[in-house]
């Protein structure tokens, strides 16, 4: 089993990042002194269930924790800042702040390394999360310590269960758009208007006509989707919104 450092600091780490062409030195103190901080660590970038799961639902609820308080998120990983840096770009993860923990002192230090050699890992993180206030860990989500990458207790839901447990969260909206488009930027307004976050899906780009088809039985565009429900175009979004 996993020791929680709950009540105890952060170790002291300097990590090593690269910003544009220069090298930057980061340090615990910087990223934690007087500040409320989510952070979730997992096995290494680009690893499916880092991918798929973990790190997009962060991103996507960062609005919600800085509304509750939170001042930043870090996504910390046994991995070089190159990779880190390419992972962020290609996940498009701009909520995040990435933290290249590539010698592992910061995972070793919250007792959390372990050896993955059995798929050619070497050492990596276990995959955790914790709420740090002003450098002390207030709570930790630790997974299981079981075959495979349990992925049960650190999401993104659970930490905002528990940071915020009477939020609501609205529904999940997808728009499926496609550039120059008119009706697809009202539908956009339309939801902006009512603060309401969206997903967008760019043809050309994230999918095909063959997709939009396959998923919604049309050819045009917008084509919003709001929790799993296929709304339509926009003047059927603003009457579904206005509850017509």
């Amino acid at each position: 089993m996993f020791e929680s450092r709950e009540g105890q600091a952060v170790p002291q780490v300097t990590f090593h990042t690269r910003q544009g062409d220069q090298w930057v030195d980061i340090t615990t103190t910087e990223l934690f002194s007087n500040k409320t901080v989510i952070v979730f660590s997992l096995p290494g970038a680009f690893t499916p269930t880092c991918s798929s799961s973990h790190l997009p639902r962060y991103n996507e609820l960062a609005s919600v924790f800085k509304e509750n308080g939170i001042d930043n998120i870090l996504c910390v990983s046994v991995n070089d800042t190159f990779v880190m840096n390419a992972w962020k770009a290609d996940q498009e993860a701009e909520n995040i702040t990435f933290i290249p923990d590539g010698n592992g002192e910061f995972t070793n230090g919250m007792g959390m390394l372990v050896a993955k050699n059995d798929l050619g890992f070497g050492d990596r993180s276990w995959r955790y999360s914790m709420l740090v206030k002003n450098g002390i860990v207030e709570k930790m989500f630790i997974e299981n310590d079981e075959p495979g990458d349990p992925f049960k207790v650190s999401d993104a839901d659970t930490m905002l269960n528990f940071v915020a447990p009477e939020h609501k969260l609205q529904q999940s909206i997808t728009v499926i758009t496609k550039p120059g488009c008119p009706f697809c930027a009202k539908a956009k307004q339309s939801l902006i208007d009512r603060g309401l976050q969206y997903e967008e899906v760019v043809l050309g780009k994230d999918a095909t006509i063959v997709s939009l088809r396959a998923i919604s039985g049309r050819s045009t565009v917008p084509q919003v989707f709001i929790g799993g429900e296929h709304i339509g175009g926009s003047e059927e979004l603003d009457a579904f919104l206005s509850g017509k």
